[in-house]
């Protein structure tokens, strides 16, 4: 059966060339009136190639659990789910995972990965009913483990239309058009009498998704009647750009679900394409610098454990939290070009995701915690715990809806790499090392190598090649980080221009086969404060965290595996952790950090085996910092006199990234 769904796939995929797409302007749609056009488009699913530890990153889920959770996870992902027409589970963690497994399959132009996702597609376009409605529609007795009931609830509708979008944009198979028109006419007559909440709340805090499909088939399809189901899905999610700006929703502890606001911080963004008023942009600047002031951390995401829930660095951050910020970061920096967007986007795809999962791809947290420094079963001061598991490394450990959701991390990252411009050329706003293949000026095909080991090093190095080697007008959009005090940009060795930070420069010239392109980004140090006039200490993208010494122990779970799973890791400090670091000016940083670059060439840098880059500095531990309930206790703050008597110690740092445990967010042990 896989077999021949790959052979349907085959004969779906548009011919290519070797430089990109044969049909630019199908692909390359910008926004039709009257959705304002934006600044970035979308390239198609498959167009940008990861190389380096990006595509490490990628191998490691397809030889994990993205590639094999069928097999890992039978009881949700075999044939019973629902929506390969089973009796099993009905509802999100089977659509959650092809969000990830698709596009991984696609960038990697995986045979074998296609072929697993394909029946998911083929059920969901074949279960259509006459009257547009489709996916699961039968509830079934509770059975431990599974979702088996609300088959109609809206939301899970929402991620498969996600998935449809992205196979679409890999395929160009119109059985995606034809369902989505149909669908959405259902929506605009059943939404009055059934609104999102209608089943569950959660369709209700997830709108935006509903809505961006709905935008994107208008761009295509052109008929009115999207319009006014935007305007009524709008209308029926909760009101994000609202609460930002005239609510105390961040501010409060315990006001909404960490992933819903994930996923919704890009509705006042979706909407604004349809409506471009000042006063969602600005509930989007407000809600962000909010949501850092009385729930950030270190890592670049938030206390959320589930619920909002402040900033004091040992409270959790959800796997879910950072897959879904993060796609809500991609798709507002497409529609607004803020590059400060891309900042936030990078912040936690460089800190916070690959320190949530193990290694293989096999194991992740639940929750994660900025100074965490034992990741144990044991009940904590979350909002939710799962039988003390969520801070565990397991398949099922805290909660399954990561176990499904985690995988569209990475292969979403890769998609966001690089854009096509309104002005028809190539913008690169995300970097990693890659390779595109696009489409710029009148229809000509162009490839761009990224070369670069970026975040680590400061260097990145494009070479351009054109289709039989001609040469063409175009421009090329390139991101300064707001990190970056004075970027350098080379032409083939030649210096063309310095730009301060948080802006794009563009370069519009006659481009040829060869040229290269060099942009540098110097890495300074810097701290930034939190919790308990806490500190963190950053270069560049990374937050740097405390190497602390680890023990591992598989645990076999004989109280509750099929909640939690079968097995699971704890781990345990064998070095000390209790360090406060010293205050300083930022000119003084330099002399006190000493910047080591380990030299070692691994593919995968996210372990502290691995890390290229490493910190040695002077700091002081303090006593009266002891663990607490399995945690760090309360972090002294860092006013406190005479809190570090003892003498000083050479200590390391090591990017976030790279740790399982760790010290992120340091007390101040005195002065220099």
């Amino acid at each position: 059966m896989h077999l021949s769904y790959f052979f349907l796939v085959l004969l779906l995929i548009p011919v290519m060339t070797a430089f990109g797409q044969t049909t630019p302007a199908e692909r390359y749609r910008t926004n039709r009136a009257p959705l304002r056009p934006n600044p970035y488009i979308e390239l198609p699913l498959g167009a940008i190639k990861p190389r380096g530890w990006l595509k490490e990153m990628l191998v490691r889920q397809k030889n994990g659990a993205t590639g094999h959770l069928d097999k890992l996870y039978p009881l949700v992902m075999n044939e019973r789910n629902g929506w390969l027409g089973g009796d099993g589970d009905q509802w999100e963690r089977g659509p959650y995972w092809i969000d990830g497994l698709l596009p991984l399959a696609y960038i990697l132009n995986d045979k074998e990965l296609i072929a697993k996702a394909q029946p998911w597609i083929e059920w969901a376009i074949k279960s259509q009913t006459p009257d547009g409605y489709f996916g699961p529609s039968q509830d079934y007795p509770g059975e431990p483990g599974i979702q088996r009931d609300n088959s109609r609830d809206w939301w899970p509708k929402m991620v498969m239309l996600k998935v449809l979008k992205q196979y679409y944009s890999a395929t160009s198979d119109q059985r995606v058009i034809r369902l989505m028109t149909g669908y959405f006419k259902y929506q605009l007559k059943e939404l009055p009498s059934k609104p999102l909440d209608h089943w569950t709340f959660w369709a209700k805090y997830w709108g935006g998704d509903n809505l961006m499909t709905v935008y994107w088939l208008y761009n295509i399809t052109g008929d009115p009647f999207l319009l006014e189901l935007a305007d009524l899905l709008y209308k029926q999610t909760f009101n994000y750009g609202d609460a930002f700006l005239n609510t105390d929703l961040l501010s409060t502890t315990g006001s909404i679900h960490c992933v819903n606001l994930a996923q919704g911080m890009k509705t006042p963004a979706i909407y604004y394409q349809h409506h471009p008023e000042q006063k969602y942009l600005s509930a989007l600047q407000k809600g962000y610098a909010d949501l850092r002031k009385y729930n950030g951390m270190a890592h670049g995401l938030y206390g959320g454990d589930e619920a909002l829930h402040g900033n004091n660095p040992t409270q959790g951050s959800e796997l879910c939290s950072a897959v879904e910020m993060m796609f809500s970061l991609e798709s507002t920096l497409e529609i607004t070009g803020d590059v400060a967007y891309a900042d936030r986007l990078e912040k936690i795809a460089f800190n916070a995701l690959p320190a949530q999962t193990s290694d293989d791809y096999m194991e992740r947290q639940y929750f994660q915690q900025a100074n965490q420094i034992m990741a144990t079963r044991h009940i904590r001061n979350f909002d939710q715990n799962h039988g003390g598991t969520d801070v565990a490394f397991g398949l099922l450990t805290g909660y399954p809806c990561c176990t499904s959701n985690m995988h569209q991390g990475w292969p979403k990252f890769t998609q966001n790499l690089w854009y096509a411009t309104a002005d028809k050329g190539i913008a690169a706003l995300i970097y990693s090392p890659s390779e595109v293949q696009a489409v710029v000026a009148d229809d000509t095909h162009v490839n761009i190598k990224e070369e670069t080991t970026y975040p680590f090093g400061e260097n990145i190095r494009f070479t351009i090649q054109m289709e039989k080697g001609k040469s063409v007008h175009f421009p090329f959009h390139l991101r300064v980080p707001g990190w970056c005090k004075k970027a350098t940009v080379r032409i083939n060795g030649k210096n063309l221009q310095e730009a301060e930070g948080n802006q794009i420069v563009k370069m519009t010239r006659e481009w040829t086969s060869g040229d290269v392109v060099e942009l540098l980004l110097p890495m300074h140090l810097s701290t930034e404060r939190w919790y308990e006039n806490s500190m963190s200490v950053e270069r560049g993208p990374l937050t740097f965290a405390l190497k602390i010494g680890e023990e591992t122990k598989k645990v076999t779970n004989e109280t509750d595996p099929v909640r939690y799973g079968a097995s699971f890791y704890e781990v345990r400090p064998t070095t000390p952790w209790n360090y406060g670091i010293f205050e300083m000016q930022e000119s003084k940083l330099s002399e006190n950090y000493k910047v080591e670059h380990s030299g070692k060439g691994s593919d995968f840098p996210w372990n502290l085996e691995n890390a290229p880059i490493l910190l040695k500095t002077k700091a002081k531990r303090i006593p009266s910092w002891q663990i607490y309930n399995e945690m760090a206790g309360p972090v002294p703050f860092s006013m406190i006199d005479n809190v570090a008597p003892g003498p000083e110690e050479e200590i390391i740092l090591v990017p976030y990234g790279c740790t399982e445990l760790r010290i992120s967010q340091f007390p101040v042990a005195g002065r220099k």
